[in-house]
């Protein structure tokens, strides 16, 4: 990676700097990327680009382990609260809620700001909600809980949408893609964490224990990434106004690339939900066989958002559009035939595959998405993404539900294959910037 340092002004004393304009295959718009990005670099400083990448993801890592981790500890939630079913769910559910609701505004905070000061907010903000959580927690206090949760999910929406902003402007447009897609597989290694650790961390100190339990490691990630990020992140010379903050809206590849990261997130939620439910009750498996053969699903993430950098700066030669067609492309056949498949090990393999089709798309459609705006306004398309995709994970499972209630599991992979055939036809209108 070649590192390139930001120059926009702010407090560590750098300079302005030109932005590279760049015609959008879009309508023939122009969009300023930073591919000159604001400004100077600092030759032979390349360990510093590899700090920033670990750092924040490390503090993502921290922070996702958090957002799911209740999910791996819920019967003793349940008991403990005295709730149910519905209310246990709203404590993992309200991150995902919470991430649609602010993510556009605080993108456009962090395209007016310092990003980086931002997310030291933001780091603290975590290490109050998992403190809360705790207290709300050992008091038996649902609501507390709740509140402290909408504090950490906001922690997570500007630490996802800052460190993409950051990690953007740091490396070189021929290697953005792939270091985006890096700092993004810390989604799914986050929520690997959070399951396998979770029981753990509450049979030795408690559930409520599961709320501080990873800030040591995000406080870890953000050392590392204070001391590689300096000189990044400053306020923009050229802040947007509220109407160029509308001009997001306005661009065609921002609404396709959105709505592929709608369907990329619903059908990864989707299986994530109701597939392990689908082996338990359709093929017999027991709950801790079926819930290992599903976590092929999420555990290929990593590799895949790496993945897809890689595959679009190397093998594509920085196309996107083919990485995000072959996503669906390979993705569609094997949630279409997923019901009609009895043998476990078959089962395992198309999970793997399906898994890492599915998640090429989020993991390259962050990048994509701030090449096709203005510079000024690449935090708040970032958002824009973040929102749009999110509501996809929160919608599926309750989607996916209500149908397998109603018509059962075959219907309802049959319509999550048709998500998948739409994301086909979704990915042919793709616009590459030029």
């Amino acid at each position: 990676m070649t590192s390139r340092r930001d120059a926009a002004t702010g407090d560590d004393g750098n300079a302005s700097g030109d932005v590279t304009a760049r015609t959008v295959a879009d309508g023939g718009a122009a969009a300023a990327v930073d591919g000159a990005d604001d400004g100077a670099s600092r030759p032979g400083r390349d360990w510093s680009t590899y700090g920033l990448v670990a750092g924040a993801s490390l503090i993502s890592v921290g922070l996702a382990a958090y957002e799911i981790v209740p999910a791996s500890v819920t019967p003793l939630l349940r008991e403990s609260l005295g709730i149910g079913s519905t209310r246990a769910g709203l404590v993992v559910g309200v991150m995902f809620g919470t991430a649609v609701v602010v993510s556009l505004p605080l993108g456009a905070v962090l395209d007016r700001t310092d990003s980086r000061r931002v997310m030291a907010v933001a780091v603290l903000g975590l290490v109050v909600a998992g403190l809360w959580g705790w207290v709300a927690g050992r008091a038996g206090a649902y609501w507390p809980l709740i509140a402290s949760r909408f504090v950490g999910g906001t922690a997570f929406v500007i630490v996802w949408n800052g460190s993409i902003d950051i990690v953007s402007r740091a490396v070189d447009p021929r290697h953005r893609a792939t270091a985006v897609g890096i700092f993004t597989a810390s989604g799914p290694v986050g929520f690997a964490l959070g399951q396998s650790t979770g029981p753990l961390v509450a049979a030795r100190f408690g559930w409520p224990a599961i709320f501080p339990a990873y800030t040591g490691l995000t406080l870890a990630g953000f050392a590392l990434f204070w001391v590689t990020s300096r000189g990044l992140g400053g306020a923009r010379a050229d802040a947007p106004s509220f109407g160029e903050f509308g001009s997001v809206l306005k661009r065609r590849a921002v609404w396709v690339v959105g709505l592929l990261g709608f369907l990329s997130y619903a059908l990864y939620l989707f299986v994530n939900s109701w597939g392990s439910s689908y082996l338990t009750q359709e093929l017999g498996l027991s709950l801790a066989a079926s819930g290992l053969v599903v976590a092929v699903f999420p555990a290929v993430g990593a590799l895949s958002r790496v993945s897809s950098g890689l595959l679009s700066d190397r093998a594509f030669g920085g196309r996107r559009a083919p990485v995000f067609l072959g996503s669906f492309a390979v993705a569609a056949p094997m949630v279409l035939a997923f019901t009609r498949l009895g043998s476990v090990p078959v089962l395992v393999g198309v999970l793997f595959c399906a898994g890492f089709a599915i998640q090429l798309t989020i993991g390259l459609s962050f990048t994509y998405v701030r090449e096709v705006v203005e510079a000024n306004v690449a935090a708040t398309a970032v958002a824009f993404q973040t929102t749009v995709g999110l509501a996809g994970a929160f919608l599926s499972p309750i989607a996916g539900g209500a149908v397998v209630d109603a018509a059962g599991f075959e219907i309802a992979f049959l319509l999550a294959g048709a998500l998948s055939i739409a994301g086909v036809a979704l990915a042919w209108r793709v616009s590459e910037p030029a």
